[in-house]
């Protein structure tokens, strides 16, 4: 397809036109004065909600229907519900409806309802943030480890057994993995979250690359006709300190949204390295304690207004930069073949780091019909922009401290910018016979990237061309979608997507003056079925194909220094990976769920950390090296068990059988693992709660790499105080200090690696929140429906 009929494509739902409509109004009231914000649902003869309203101040209402019989609902918390069939062959005065009280209203009762923590929904599991005290003052990142089934470890987020996950905000993509991607979650506050969508297999909708699956992130819209303030100022200790400053403010007044956030944090973490390499000559024996710096300046600003009834523009804007400068001091002892320390390598430097993005989204939703037709356009901007400046000096001495000579010296900068644009339009058109969605996207991606290495050992900057790289990518994508779900009854319901994805990539190394494209043109298809036999058994089963394409930093051919024996490189011949996901659910009294799901990944890539015995240099190297079937089991429990005692439990058994396709000179090992995790409220008072939590998992191998136990406990407090708009927290993180990456083991030309990193797991958090506003009115969602990508940095 080429992209200009694409493009028509894309802007082709902004001309349909809306059918003749009729108007139905009316007025809800209760025996003495008119009611606002009652919800008024429409639903068609198949019993489905097609349009909806809520009454203004003066209790009125109006909407627009085409001719035909219609049932219409009206509810309002503390009166009991209306239903009422109607048919429409004119415009038509419902007249004055009233609503009757609750009893519970008439005793001026307060009623308290909270969601689920967990929801299974036809394409996703819903996890509900309002129940976590834990993560109360924290950020993103933290949120998201403790939505079910997501494993963050060190900078990856994973979804058990599938992989890497992509993040989203709001349905749009963010264009950034691995350490880029950690300090932009940081940046975000968990108290702005509202829930976290795990996608193990993402509809067409949504785009198709990444193996692992999604995971959304829905942050709070506000309250309707309403303002409110949030500040929270927080004092995290681990060997050092970090202060932080976070502050959210939404305003919500008849056809205005406003949001504002603003983020601001200041301190340092101890961070520290183990690695064992056993080189034919003898152990080295390498330790780095480091100092980095976290501090980090981020703000979200939106804006939407509706232009009438129908339609809705609005703007987006996300703005962070992170500073994370660090002191490294890396000890390396040599050892020979008796077990006896020969010499010293002692590497010490400063690494001038700096990250920023900035997000630009405008968007338009518009509802075409009273029968459901919508239509959304997105114009997205992404850029990135990431530097580093590491001088180190490598010494050695003697066992005795002796000073013997220097090893190296030298200063190794990048830098990289990242511009994204990309278009996306999504029509949802409901049917008689099914609701149907389609749409299409194209994305344009430019990836500037240079490494520069001087030696400094004479005391002056030689630059070192063999060692320095210039390096361009570019990527253009288009696709189209369409979906399907039909729901047959009040039982089963089904879903098929088709996705449609055509991606052009050129690599250009300026000074290999080398480069490398790729052209391709894939289908993925999609599945859901959903069979809820009763209020207790139910069923879901999805099917997807995915792509996994290589992260721009990985395609960079060049090499940054760690340290002095050991560097990190890219590969520009890196190619796509490929997997099929099969996922079946049953739940139990929608608390308790099991989960059987199967992945097959062929043509897998990722990262090798391999060695060259002959200069005793490790080398940090990407591949496409494995084909590999991952399979497990899960078994979770989420429930209010009493009024004061509320838990969510999982335990997984996880597989995996793995093939090395390439010559990487090492063997495959596979092994089960045990995953288990718990999490456990206590009410204590209406204003103390108290949170208990534990997770472990046990050793196990995985193709390359063989990984040591992990287990954390946190304990954390809540007291709130004038009607909980005062909250003091208290947080303790990895009481034991277990929960950090050990025993990374890999063995690659004959030589074996231990690894281990622990970057401050173990810290205590004291936090106070102070929430203040108008908030007399219940909170009013809106979901956008506009949902889309950005993309990868550096994964």
């Amino acid at each position: 397809m080429k992209k200009s009929n694409l493009l028509i494509f894309l802007l082709l739902p902004l001309f349909c036109l809306a059918q003749s409509n009729l108007k139905l109004k009316g007025k809800v009231s209760n025996e003495t004065t008119p009611l606002e914000w009652a919800d008024v649902s429409i639903l068609n003869s198949e019993g489905k909600i097609i349009d909806g309203y809520t009454t203004k101040q003066d209790g009125t209402f109006e909407i627009n229907l085409k001719k035909g019989n219609y049932k219409i609902g009206i509810s309002l918390l503390g009166y009991a519900e209306y239903e009422k069939e109607i048919s429409i062959e004119k415009d038509t005065d419902l007249g004055i409806i009233i609503l009757k009280e609750t009893a519970e209203n008439l005793g001026e009762v307060v009623i308290k309802t909270k969601k689920n923590t967990v929801e299974q929904k036809i394409d996703r599991v819903v996890y509900n943030l309002e129940n976590n005290i834990s993560v109360s003052c924290g950020d993103a990142l933290a949120a998201i480890n403790k939505a079910p089934g997501v494993v963050v470890q060190g900078s990856r987020i994973t979804i058990l057994g599938k992989g890497a996950s992509r993040v989203m905000v709001d349905g749009r993509m963010i264009e950034l993995s691995g350490e880029e991607l950690d300090s932009f979650l940081k940046s975000i506050s968990a108290n702005d979250i509202k829930s976290i969508e795990v996608i193990a297999n993402p509809p067409a909708k949504y785009e198709a690359n990444g193996t692992g699956g999604i995971i959304n992130i829905i942050l709070k819209k506000g309250m309707r006709d309403s303002w409110k303030n949030a500040t929270t100022m927080s004092y995290d200790q681990n060997k050092y300190g970090i202060y932080t400053l976070r502050n959210s403010f939404f305003y919500n007044k008849n056809k205005f949204r406003f949001a504002f956030s603003g983020n601001g944090r200041v301190g340092n973490t101890n961070n520290t390295e183990d690695l064992d390499i056993y080189y034919p000559t003898g152990l080295w024996q390498l330790r780095d304690v480091s100092k980095q710096k976290e501090n980090s300046l981020s703000g979200r600003f939106s804006l939407d207004y509706d232009v009438s009834d129908k339609t809705t523009i609005g703007f987006q804007y996300l703005n962070e930069s992170y500073n994370p400068d660090m002191n490294s001091n890396t000890v390396i002892k040599i050892f020979n073949n008796s077990d006896s320390v020969d010499s010293l390598l002692i590497n010490k430097g400063f690494n001038n780091k700096y990250s920023g993005s900035k997000t630009y989204n405008a968007h338009l939703i518009s509802k075409l019909d009273s029968i459901g037709r919508k239509v959304s356009v997105d114009l997205d901007y992404f850029s990135y922009d990431s530097r580093f400046d590491k001088n180190f000096v490598a010494k050695t001495y003697l066992p005795d401290g002796t000073y013997q000579n220097t090893n190296q010296a030298a200063r190794n900068n990048s830098s990289q910018g990242i511009d994204n644009f990309s278009l996306k339009a999504d029509m949802e058109h409901p049917m008689k016979a099914f609701d149907l969605s389609y749409g299409g996207k194209i994305s344009f991606i430019k990836s500037n990237s240079d490494v520069f290495y001087y030696n400094t050992i004479s005391g002056n900057e030689i630059l070192d061309p063999n060692q320095s790289n210039v390096f361009e990518y570019k990527e253009n994508n288009q696709a189209v979608y369409f979906n399907g779900n039909k729901k047959f009854n009040d039982k089963f319901s089904i879903q098929l997507g088709l996705r449609l994805e055509s991606t052009q990539t050129n690599g250009y190394s300026e000074t290999l003056n080398q480069e490398i494209k790729n052209d391709y043109l894939k289908l993925f298809p999609s599945l859901y079925l959903d069979y809820q036999l009763n209020d207790i058994h139910g069923f879901n089963f999805t099917y997807g194909k995915r792509i996994n394409r290589p992260g721009f930093g990985l395609l960079n051919p060049f090499r940054s220094y760690i340290n002095s024996n050991s560097y990190s490189e890219g590969n520009p011949f890196l190619r796509p990976s490929f997997s099929d996901n099969f996922d079946f659910t049953y739940s139990f009294k929608k608390n308790l769920r099991t989960n059987i799901f199967f992945n097959q990944t062929t043509n897998g890539y990722g990262v090798v950390f391999t060695s060259n015995p002959e200069i005793n240099t490790q080398i940090v190297t990407r591949e496409n090296y494995f084909n590999e079937s991952s399979f497990g089991i899960g078994e979770s429990y989420a429930a209010e068990v009493t009024n004061w005692f509320e838990t969510q439990t999982s335990v997984y058994l996880l597989g995996s059988k793995t093939s090395f396709t390439s010559n990487i000179n090492a063997v495959p090992s596979n092994s089960e693992q045990l995953y288990f995790t718990t999490e456990n409220t206590f009410s204590l008072s209406e204003t103390t709660k108290l949170q208990l939590e534990y997770f472990y998992s046990s050793p196990f191998r995985k193709g390359l790499y063989e990984i040591g136990y992990m287990s954390g406990l946190n304990l954390s407090v809540r007291q709130s105080f004038l009607k909980n708009n005062l909250q003091l927290n208290l947080l303790l993180n990895d009481i034991f200090n277990t929960s950090y990456l050990k025993g990374y083991k890999s063995i690659v030309n004959g030589v074996t690696q231990v690894y281990s990193q622990n970057e401050s797991s173990r810290f205590a958090r004291l936090s106070v929140t102070y929430n203040f506003g108008n908030k007399k009115i219940k909170v009013q969602e809106r979901d956008f429906g506009n949902k889309e990508e950005k993309k990868r940095t550096g994964k």
